[in-house]
């Protein structure tokens, strides 16, 4: 009803109850009729409720907001919960592939290690095989020597011996041969 009231006051102060040539209460005055149909709107909306009708859409509609921002918060919540998951993971990851990385230079400088050691006991052994090899030629050279020397030294012995040698101390050293190889055998 005050609304009502307030919005005849506000049309009874308008500028067309100022123009003077019609009266402003006769059906003949357009703002008159327009004024008339404008209440009578106005108390439609108000008798079918439309005012409440459209508070309560508007309540709906901001309720619905509401949800929707509450929903949009646990999204972005859970958004951040599954980032700082994956953050974690791609973190362990990295650490892994670290540990991967550093277990794998570590292989490698003692598998370098070990080659190297290989290497050196490799070498090692064919210098020793070479020194090996070295010695016993020496030695066959040292005995080939010597019984190249033994065949001269008996040639030149023989040669000797036939030129000094008669025939009968031929006989006493065959004898005297004959006795130490039969002292011996028995």
């Amino acid at each position: 009803m005050r609304l009502t009231l307030a919005a005849l006051f506000a049309l009874a102060a308008s500028p067309a109850l100022a123009a003077g040539d019609k009266p402003f209460f006769s059906l003949a005055n357009t703002d008159f009729v327009v004024t008339i149909g404008f209440i009578v709107f106005i108390g439609i909306l108000l008798y079918f409720k439309v005012p409440g009708l459209v508070g309560g859409m508007l309540d709906k509609r901001a309720q619905g907001i509401k949800s929707e921002l509450d929903e949009a918060r646990a999204l972005r919540d859970e958004a951040q919960a599954l980032l700082a998951s994956y953050e974690r993971k791609h973190k362990e990851v990295q650490e892994q592939a670290d540990r991967i990385v550093a277990s794998a230079k570590e292989e490698a400088t003692n598998a370098a290690a070990a080659a190297k050691d290989d290497i050196a006991r490799s070498i090692t052994r064919r210098l020793a095989a070479a020194e090996e090899q070295i010695a016993s030629a020496e030695a066959n050279a040292v005995k080939e020597v010597r019984d190249q020397a033994i065949v001269v030294a008996v040639a030149a012995a023989k040669e000797v011996l036939a030129k000094q040698m008669d025939a009968a101390s031929a006989g006493s050293l065959i004898d005297d041969a004959i006795e130490v190889v039969g002292d011996k055998l028995h």
